[in-house]
């Protein structure tokens, strides 16, 4: 299964076209609808830093949650099944990325799925999609900032 990676964190210009196109991805046009972050690294000078979920082997997001509302994909990350969560946010304070973001419509967590929209959008190519744990690429954002 493909996974999404950070390709070059450098070329990040904070444009926020990743977190959009994921918002877009779910039925939203709002930052705070989105399984991606992008937050200052300390200022305009210092750049920026991408949030998001690096498909963890043992994730620690599943292992906190009581009613095992995150299933492991094959590849690493997990799944989220809605009809499962209780909204108690446990796997939001157990992600050490800080990859957890939080639906407060639902009160459900927005787990990244590793689908791609957001490579497929980001004009810089900061990100990539890898098909293994090797870290083949399988895709890369667009080539307009190149």
């Amino acid at each position: 299964m493909a996974r999404l990676t950070v390709l070059d964190s450098e070329r990040c210009i904070g444009c926020q076209c990743c977190v959009f196109a994921c918002a877009r991805r779910l039925g939203a046009v709002s930052v705070g609808s989105s399984c991606i972050g992008v937050r200052s690294a300390g200022g305009i000078s210092r750049g920026f830093r991408v949030v998001v979920c690096r498909a963890c082997s043992d994730p620690p997001c599943a292992k906190v949650c009581p009613e095992d509302a995150l299933e492991r994909r094959p590849g690493g990350g997990v799944v989220l099944v809605p009809e499962r969560c209780i909204g108690c946010g446990l796997c939001r304070e157990a992600c050490v990325l800080g990859a957890v973001f939080w639906d407060a419509r639902v009160n459900k967590p927005l787990i990244c799925v590793h689908c791609g929209q957001c490579v497929r959008h980001c004009p810089y190519g900061v990100l990539g999609l890898t098909a293994d744990r090797e870290g083949a690429t399988v895709g890369e954002g667009s080539d307009a900032a190149r």
